[in-house]
């Protein structure tokens, strides 16, 4: 999942990307408010941590034309510890939850969690698919109740394949969901991780279809009816 990062104190930026890194997270980071908006402008992130008091552009201003344009993106706002009316203006201006500094990173990740889960209209933390279980509060999958191994850009595809699963998904798409500014991965890398995904996924009851000109299918294998 790709995550935008709005935070100009350079030093809690790079630890909350660290963060958010290390949890699986693909972090795209911008230090003012001006930039902010023009990167909203297109809808490549699943959510968006915005800090309110920002250079070039004010965050609360950012937020509402956000809104003004129609997306739903799930923001989360950094205020200032105390400072109730900023949180509150938030709020009010389309915020979908807020963080007052200094905070836990602990705890943004598990309101992270809870923003993404609330984003897909999920109630259950488990997505099911065959042998194939995707924990969203965690962050991990299993295969038949056994931890799976991935690493983390497989864990990117799979996770944005089961949150699609039933639906087509580009080359493209997979590679802007997975990929931050910094990432510079060609579109044959895909290739690479659903190659070893479709092995790592052999006998958990669901299959990775190739969709020629069009992209990839997660999708759950009938079982085989015994013959009469």
């Amino acid at each position: 999942m790709r995550i935008l990062l709005v935070e100009d104190n350079l030093p809690l930026a790079a630890s909350i990307q660290e963060a958010l890194t290390a949890a699986r997270f693909a972090v795209d980071v911008v230090h003012d408010g001006r930039l902010a908006d023009q990167v909203l402008h297109k809808p490549d992130h699943a959510l968006v941590v915005l800090d309110l008091g920002l250079p070039r552009m004010p965050g609360l201003e950012v937020l509402q034309r956000l809104r003004q344009r129609g997306n739903a993106v799930p923001v989360l706002i950094l205020t200032a510890q105390g400072n109730v009316e900023d949180r509150i203006r938030g709020l009010d201006a389309g915020a979908d939850d807020y963080l007052a500094k200094p905070f836990d990173l602990n705890e943004l990740e598990a309101r992270l969690r809870a923003l993404l889960r609330r984003s897909q209209g999920v109630s259950s933390t488990d997505h099911v698919l065959g042998g194939l279980v995707l924990d969203s509060k965690r962050r991990a999958f299993r295969l038949h109740d056994a931890p799976l191994a991935l690493t983390p850009r497989e864990f990117a595809v799979l996770e944005v394949l089961t949150l699609k699963a039933g639906k087509t998904v580009s080359k493209d798409a997979l590679l802007e969901q997975i990929c931050n500014f910094d990432d510079s991965l060609s579109l044959e890398a895909i290739d690479i991780y659903i190659h070893r995904l479709r092995k790592k996924l052999e006998g958990s009851g669901v299959s990775i279809l190739t969709l020629r000109g069009l992209g990839y299918l997660l999708e759950t294998q009938e079982p085989e009816r015994a013959q009469p």
